[in-house]
């Protein structure tokens, strides 16, 4: 069995996840879908205090890109949104790997409201038969009774008929408006799927997950696997085990980790030059609260030795580091965060606070890494903006160029 040095580990999870090497050229089109289709999903959230969470990632790994072209791959079909990891934009070629859990949603919990399925049976079925008469919907094209709701426990009652048929697979979002979903029948946004002809059998569907989460990962613990996925919570030491058998996942073992650890087999060619040292992450970027990289928290710990807890939902007293903190990553390593907001009708993009991890100093290289990261996202949210609100002076001073002329960065 290879040992393999953590930094080895982290490295071959950058890789797998788009985060090798900055991008060489400027984006197309193509790029978003590959970049989704490495990661297997791009999970899904409105907070806009900065781009949407599904852009964010994307801009991590592509550099500046315009917004719309995740829009465009969504209504052209290439894309479908589900209930995999979160909501999440999956690849269409997938869709037969969640659509048992939209015939059985049972396991589901509160994404699929059984409760008010069988009590507003009737209405959802008007509902339906609604979009198949007259076309697609919005939540919005219903009007609220009562004024304006108080949260996702107060939906109309149409949004809570909407979220059922999407839930069990009679509704998909055609699009989306304004980040508005647009829900139409499946048979209309999905017209050539047949579950007769098409379902894989159920007793594979398993198997296959584990493998694109596995390839996503590039390094897969026996105890990360099911939450990539949302699988029920168990290692899955057998069906790794077995996937190595056949040659499609690598045992490793990682100095510090007693669980079993597997290297996807599409990065074997890197392992000794990762192991060695001789390739390494050269990327700084942000990345999102809702990105791979971080939406695990015993992952992220476990690779990057970085605690982090995603705090736009815990109350403002509580937090920690604020409403919306980016990670930033450079050269393989976790080094800080920041709660960020883009100011857009001022072109200002504020770092309302910086917080470098402990033991983290201000060299040359980095405090340039990062200004220069941080800068080409204020460029692409059309802020540019930078103005430091609160930081450690050190890292105030380093983040600046020729010192600061107030708050305000000069990049």
């Amino acid at each position: 069995m290879k040992i393999l040095p953590l930094s080895a580990a982290r490295t071959l999870h950058l890789a797998a996840q788009g985060l090798l090497t900055p991008p060489r050229r400027k984006a197309v089109k193509a790029d978003v879908l590959d970049a989704i289709r490495r990661m297997a999903q791009l999970q899904i959230d409105t907070i806009h205090v900065v781009a949407r969470s599904p852009y964010l990632v994307l801009f991590s790994r592509l550099g500046a890109y315009p917004q719309q072209w995740l829009d465009d791959h969504l209504a052209e079909g290439k894309l479908f949104e589900y209930w995999s990891h979160e909501a999440c934009f999956v690849p269409t070629e997938d869709y037969g790997l969640l659509r048992h859990r939209m015939l059985d949603p049972s396991g589901m919990g509160w994404k699929y409201a059984a409760d008010w399925h069988k009590k507003h049976r009737e209405d959802i079925e008007k509902l339906l038969a609604h979009i198949r008469a007259t076309g697609p919907v919005r939540s919005a094209d219903f009007a609220r009774e009562a004024g304006k709701g108080n949260g996702w426990w107060d939906w109309k009652p149409e949004k809570r008929h909407l979220e059922v048929l999407f839930a069990i697979g009679q509704l998909m979002v055609a699009e989306r408006r304004n980040f508005q979903r647009v829900y139409d029948l499946t048979e209309r946004v999905l017209p050539g799927w047949n579950d007769a002809r098409d379902l894989p059998p159920a007793r594979t569907v398993t198997d296959e997950l584990l493998r694109r989460t596995c390839r996503a990962l590039g390094v897969a613990r026996a105890d990360w696997v099911a939450d990539y996925y949302r699988l029920p919570r168990r290692p899955y030491h057998d069906e790794l085990r077995a996937l190595a058998d056949r040659g499609e996942l690598i045992s490793v073992q990682v100095p510090g980790w007693k669980q079993d650890t597997f290297v996807h087999r599409d990065f074997a060619s890197m392992l000794d030059d990762a192991a060695s040292g001789k390739l390494a992450s050269t990327v700084t970027t942000v990345l999102s609260p809702f990105d791979p990289v971080v939406w695990d928290r015993k992952r992220a710990a476990a690779l990057f030795d970085f605690d982090y807890a995603i705090e736009c939902y815990t109350p403002a007293a509580k937090r920690k580091y604020g409403y919306f903190v980016l990670p930033l990553l450079s050269r393989g390593r976790l080094v800080g965060r920041v709660d960020a907001k883009a100011h857009r009708a001022q072109g200002v993009f504020e770092l309302k606070s910086v917080h470098i991890e402990p033991g983290v100093r201000p060299s040359a290289r980095l405090a340039g890494d990062l200004r220069r990261a941080l800068q080409r996202c204020a460029d692409w949210h059309g802020t540019p903006q930078l103005q430091i609100t609160s930081a450690p002076p050190e890292w105030r001073k380093a983040l600046s160029v020729r010192g600061s002329v107030g708050d305000r960065v000069e990049v």
